[in-house]
């Protein structure tokens, strides 16, 4: 994620994700150039059209930019809400985490350092696969060893996140079971794992349920129709002016819905998803602060 002053316009003007855009859109901006200059060509200098041979259509696109302009902040909106929950979401994990390492810290004796060290490695282990699960998978190298066997222990596990949970329980469990805990703090500690579930859960509904097909369908289709058409509506008015002013409207509208496809998955590794790996080792920090 980029961190950034929100209050200088010239770095943020002339920030090298800027170039980024630029590069990601260059064959489509390359098309445009070409096909915008082929035919200012043909109809300005082949046959020498001018405004009294050929009407331009510079209100037809107005009307039609209004609409495009509604399908596009639905995008955007769409979008930003899901980084936005996303967000919340991991800021919720950072709480839930910290509550359940405080709780654990005035539950368990101070001389039992195996015990505080084992959750010490085990909750930001949660976390890390988390993390991880919701990108490509997760590596057993991130994950601290809390236990004689516990990368076997895991390792042909589909959700790492949900096995290291239920290593958890067990062991508060077994913690009940032998006294160390009461019955009113096994509830409490219990609802704080089930945050966790719950909080890996909601992000997975927003990695793997993408903005439905045919609202993206249909927003390519009107900004490729909108964008192939300017140099017809714009030729003979602006002459070969027309060029510039169709790729500055491709670019604007492209990188609106660039964005877009970006941020609606918050949890990669992009220049906008959120800094989770960050949280992550803050995570680690807090807990270890606290239990040991």
């Amino acid at each position: 994620m980029v961190q950034y002053n929100p209050k200088t316009w010239l770095s943020i003007i002339f920030h090298s994700y800027s170039r980024f855009v630029v590069k990601t859109m260059m064959p489509a901006l390359i098309f445009m150039g070409v096909f915008t200059t082929i035919v200012c060509v043909v109809m300005l200098d082949v046959f020498g059209f001018n405004k009294t041979h050929f009407q331009n259509t510079t209100a037809l696109h107005s009307l039609l930019g209004i609409v495009l302009g509604l399908f596009l902040v639905f995008r955007t909106n769409s979008a930003y809400d899901r980084w936005w929950e996303g967000r919340k979401l991991w800021g919720g994990m950072v709480n839930s985490t910290r509550n359940y390492a405080l709780k654990l810290s005035a539950y368990l004796p101070k001389g039992d350092l195996e015990t505080r060290k084992w959750f010490a490695q085990m909750i930001p282990n949660f976390v890390v696969a988390s993390k991880e699960h919701l990108r490509q998978g997760v590596q057993l190298s991130e994950l601290e060893a809390a236990e004689p066997g516990f990368p076997d222990s895991i390792k042909e596990i589909a959700h790492k996140p949900n096995r290291i949970a239920g290593m958890m329980y067990d062991k508060v469990n077994s913690l009940y079971v032998s006294g160390k805990l009461t019955g009113d703090q096994f509830r409490v500690l219990d609802k704080e794992m089930k945050d966790f579930i719950d909080i890996i859960g909601a992000c997975e509904r927003i990695k793997n349920t993408p903005i439905p097909y045919s609202y993206a369908m249909f927003i390519k289709k009107f900004i490729f129709i909108y964008i192939i058409t300017l140099p017809f509506g714009f030729v003979t008015s602006f002459e070969y002016i027309t060029i510039p002013t169709t790729l500055l409207i491709t670019f604007v509208l492209l990188s609106v819905e660039l964005i877009a496809e970006e941020i609606e998955d918050p949890f990669g590794r992009d220049i906008n998803d959120l800094p989770t790996d960050q949280l992550a080792g803050r995570i680690k920090e807090n807990i270890r602060e606290i239990l040991l």
